[in-house]
């Protein structure tokens, strides 16, 4: 009796072994929620859903399910954009095809062949195919890469690899290998775009290439249309000894540009890594080398390279804009700009500081020559455009912001790099970079530094004793007329806001006599300083009632007082003498956001739209998730949103802001903000968050999509399209074509899928309820294509919020 028992037992087994590991049938599903994948029959490929790091999203993706590192190969995409999915999601394989549906049903992703499918197959290849009633396959993921490619693979003429953003972020990255014209290119890309710059590396098959091959043996090489072989060419890509029983094998573009070979041993009691074999280019930091583009890392770094891996360092005095990401560029410590003080000498608020080991070859603004070492520091120092020299033999190169194509160079006797940063306030330097060493200046004074710390250190508690004994004092007798006298402004101490006479800055502007705005409270006048190159500026001149204009005045230094951010209007002073409270900002010479939407016969372009939407949300986000204590701006509107002269949106007016303490989530104020940009909460007897700037943003997304204001006057429009967060929304719920909302802009129409994409962005953001608005640092992930942007749900509604 025991025999047939085990007998059907080991049917059963034997047929859940084959189901999972052989053809994966129709109506087959893989969720989220569940820890199943479809196996290759080896067990060495696997295809299912991998959760993205401390996220709830998910993708789609094939790995190496053998090794304990599970290596990712392969990760659907749609459009160039990574399919992301939310906890719920499923895939499931039916007869037209494999789809990425969200919880609520909603289409994500989907492979879908023209042809009825039959089965679907995870071969041991690591090749996903969906296959036909004649076993053909009508998809494969082999045919689809992404960064990566195995043996037994090819890369054909109309394909390509695009790196990952990071090296646990599969976005789609900054470089790309592809063919042209019969030649296999590595180029850089203008990310988020996917133009390419020129290549920097390429194996040049005399236009004749058919396809890119990895064969069963893991040799790579261009095959010709005659069949003849070309492998690539360096000094780092060796005939190595390949062994394709003892080791796995894949082909890179990593997200640092470098393509690559890797093996990895079969075995589990061997060492179990990935190991570099070879890569091309040998050196990615000097072997990109653009106009266009920050190069091998990120804009205003250098690149080096560390056991076969580029690496990328700032400068002396700057910093990583975000440390998670060694490759996203770096920021100077310090204000560094024209007009900041008229009175003082450049050696009293510069400095600068030599170096010898790398190099920034393009971004020239100034060649000079014959030059000295001491010309050329002086002359960097003396020019307030200047952020760094280089002086190579007797040629002095005068570089500025952003710096880029940096990388490290043998030291050389003709050659001299010339940093300039603010001169120190104290004895703590947070500009200093601690793994750069010190340069050629600094070390000749290393020898005098124990001899004066001592005497140094005594002077300091002498004279720290007697200040204190004198402000004890002052304190006591002065404190009540210093009061009446001099408004206190504590936050000015960690700033480097220079104070101006009202006589200064009267003069400036001609006896303030060249409107060119209105701010909250105030008029903003056009003036020019005398004593700087660049020296055109912004005063703002508060008239109001004292206490109004007092509050005005205090809000807008300690708001922007503090910070420092490429997408916010700098302040470089103010004026606090008698009656007169002015504030002194960076002229920006192309008006406002208003101005270029609403005040001109012809809207900007679509690309440079989406470059200002995304400079105001960088901009927002540095206030509410990036500042020390969050900034709540209170009234975003395009007339508050500056554009430069190379089309940088910055934000200004920080008259209305309110600051969140750090352990603060919300405030209560008084109604604040625009007609038409107010956030419901306002009206409402509850406290406010930085959600109100989002409701702003997305109001203003519409506009800047669609060209026109929110608000409109009846006799001017339909009455249907008077509000245009409600037309817009209407034309959404309705399905009705979106040609409406850009009035048949042929490059917004081209752009479907973002059109698409941030017309949903803003509908969540002008939600009625805070709470469902996303913050910045979400609107931001998916404004960038980062995070898969969900059907919004209706923003207006007859309840009250709870």
């Amino acid at each position: 009796m025991a025999s047939p028992t085990l007998f059907f037992i080991f049917s059963l087994v034997f047929l859940h072994v084959m189901f999972v590991l052989g053809n994966i049938t129709l109506s087959s599903t893989l969720s989220t929620n569940d820890n199943d994948a479809w196996l290759s029959p080896s067990g060495e490929f696997a295809f299912g859903f991998r959760q993205l790091n401390s996220t709830n999203l998910f993708v789609v993706a094939i790995w190496y399910d053998k090794i304990p590192a599970k290596t990712i190969v392969w990760n659907a995409k749609a459009n160039e954009t990574l399919a992301t999915a939310p906890a719920g999601s499923q895939v499931q394989l039916t007869l037209e095809g494999l789809t990425l549906t969200s919880p609520k049903g909603e289409s994500i992703w989907k492979a879908q062949p023209s042809v009825p499918l039959s089965y679907g197959a995870m071969l041991d290849t690591g090749n996903f195919v969906l296959v036909n009633k004649n076993s053909t396959f009508e998809w494969e993921s082999f045919k689809n890469p992404t960064d990566t490619l195995l043996p037994n693979q090819f890369l054909e003429l109309d394909g390509k690899l695009t790196s990952r953003l990071q090296d646990t972020n599969y976005t789609t990255g900054r470089f790309q290998l592809y063919f042209q014209n019969g030649v296999l290119l590595l180029s850089p890309l203008a990310w988020p775009t996917q133009l390419r710059y020129r290549y920097y590396y390429r194996i040049d098959a005399s236009h004749s290439a058919s396809r890119l091959v990895f064969d069963e043996l893991g040799n790579i090489y261009v095959e010709r249309v005659n069949g003849t072989r070309i492998r690539p060419q360096g000094p780092t890509w060796g005939n190595s000894s390949l062994d394709p029983k003892e080791y796995y094998y894949r082909a890179t573009l990593e997200f640092n540009g470098v393509f690559t070979q890797y093996a990895h041993p079969r075995t589990n009691n061997a060492y179990q890594g990935w190991t570099i074999m070879r890569y091309v280019p040998g050196n990615i930091c000097t072997a990109i080398f653009n106009e266009y583009g920050s190069g091998s890392c990120g804009y205003n770094s250098y690149c080096s390279m560390e056991n076969d891996r580029p690496t990328c360092k700032c400068p002396y005095g700057y910093s990583m804009v975000d440390p998670s990401n060694e490759f996203g560029g770096c920021q100077p410590n310090f204000t560094l700009a024209c007009g900041v003080d008229v009175k003082a000498q450049p050696e009293e608020l510069y400095e600068m500081h030599e170096f010898r080991d790398f190099n920034f070859p393009l971004g020239d603004y100034e060649k000079k020559q014959p030059y000295s070492q001491q010309e050329c520091r002086q002359s960097c120092l003396h020019d307030c455009i200047c952020a760094m020299a280089v002086l190579g033999g007797n040629t002095c190169w005068m570089k500025r912001l952003p710096l880029s194509n940096g990388r490290v160079i043998h030291v050389n006797d003709q050659h001299f790099v010339y940093i300039k940063t603010r001169v120190r306030r104290d004895f703590y330097d947070p500009g200093a970079n601690e793994e750069l060493p010190p340069g050629a200046d600094s070390k000749k004074e290393d020898g005098a530094k124990p001899i004066l710390l001592g005497s140094l250190i005594g002077s300091l508690v002498f004279i720290s004793i007697s200040m204190l004994l004198c402000a004890v004092s002052w304190f006591i007798l002065l404190k009540p007329k210093l009061t009446r006298l001099v408004p206190a402004i504590p936050s000015l101490l960690e700033t480097n806001l220079h104070s101006f006479t009202y006589e200064t800055l009267e003069k400036a502007t001609r006896g303030f006599c060249e409107e060119i705005g209105r701010g909250s409270f105030g008029i903003v006048y056009k003036g020019q300083l005398e004593a700087a190159s660049c020296n055109v500026i912004a005063v703002k001149r508060l008239d109001r009632l004292a206490q109004e204009r007092e509050k005005e005045f205090r809000a807008e230094l300690s708001a922007i007082g503090k910070t420092c951010h490429k997408n916010l209007v700098r302040l470089i002073g103010f004026c606090d003498e008698g009656i007169n409270r002015l504030l002194v900002y960076e002229f920006m010479s192309n008006g406002t956001l208003a101005d270029i939407l609403f005040g001109q016969s012809k809207a900007p372009i679509w690309n440079t739209r989406v470059g200002l939407a995304l400079g105001i949300a960088r901009g927002l986000l540095y206030l509410h998730e990036e500042c020390d204590s969050a900034i709540i701006h209170c009234d975003i509107k395009p007339q508050n949103i500056l554009i430069d002269e190379h089309f940088n949106a910055k934000i200004s007016d920080f008259g209305l802001a309110k600051l969140l303490l750090f352990d603060q989530t919300r405030t209560n104020t008084m109604i604040r903000g625009t007609r038409g940009y107010v956030a419901p909460e306002w009206f409402k007897n509850i406290a406010v968050t930085v959600k109100v700037d989002v409701y702003s943003f997305g109001v203003m997304l519409l506009e800047i999509i669609c060209c026109r204001r929110n608000v409109l006057t009846m006799e001017a429009e339909e009455e249907e399209k008077v509000i245009l967060t409600d037309w817009a929304y209407d034309c959404y719920i309705e399905g009705r074509n979106i040609d409406a909302l850009v009035e048949n802009d042929e490059e917004a129409l081209s752009d479907n899928g973002r059109l698409e994409k941030w017309i949903k962005i803003a509908f969540w953001c002008i939600n009625e309820n805070p709470e469902v608005r996303p913050t910045m640092g979400m609107v931001m992930l998916m404004l960038e294509g980062f995070v898969e942007v969900p059907n919004p749900p209706p923003p207006f509604s007859m309840h009250s919020i709870s």
